[in-house]
């Protein structure tokens, strides 16, 4: 089973930044796509941003292009997402989440799937931002 960990959340003001960490663990897929998504009290989870395991791929909702990016160091099994430029509309409990094994079709360099593809989830860090 993949074992996912998040960590970085915290209280900050608007306009400022914060990188959120998720350290994978468990078994290997050659195939398959990572995301950050988050859940505002009262609200559906949405997907924040996805990439694919090799590199490449990167998705991200309207409401953070271009001032979040999502990364990945394959070396220290560890995502990120480098959060700027925060907003009161950010403050969510934000989720790490893995496929798991997904095929060519579903998977692949410049495609993620939605949040359904997404079977291994972590516990989730907060993040608060106040005006």
């Amino acid at each position: 089973q993949v074992q996912l960990v998040e960590s970085g959340g915290a209280s900050v003001q608007a306009g400022g930044s914060l990188r959120l960490s998720c350290v994978a663990s468990g078994s290997d897929y050659r195939r398959y796509c990572m995301g950050w998504f988050r859940q505002a009290p009262g609200k559906e989870r949405e997907g924040v941003a996805t990439i694919y395991s090799g590199g490449g791929g990167t998705s991200y909702a309207d409401s953070v292009k271009g001032r979040f990016t999502i990364s990945r160091d394959n070396a220290k099994n560890t995502l990120y997402l480098q959060m700027n430029s925060l907003e009161p509309e950010d403050t969510a409990t934000y989720f790490c989440a893995s496929t798991g094994y997904c095929s060519g079709s579903i998977c692949s360099s410049d495609h993620c799937p939605g949040i359904g593809n997404y079977y291994y989830w972590g516990q989730g860090t907060q993040v608060t931002v106040s005006s």
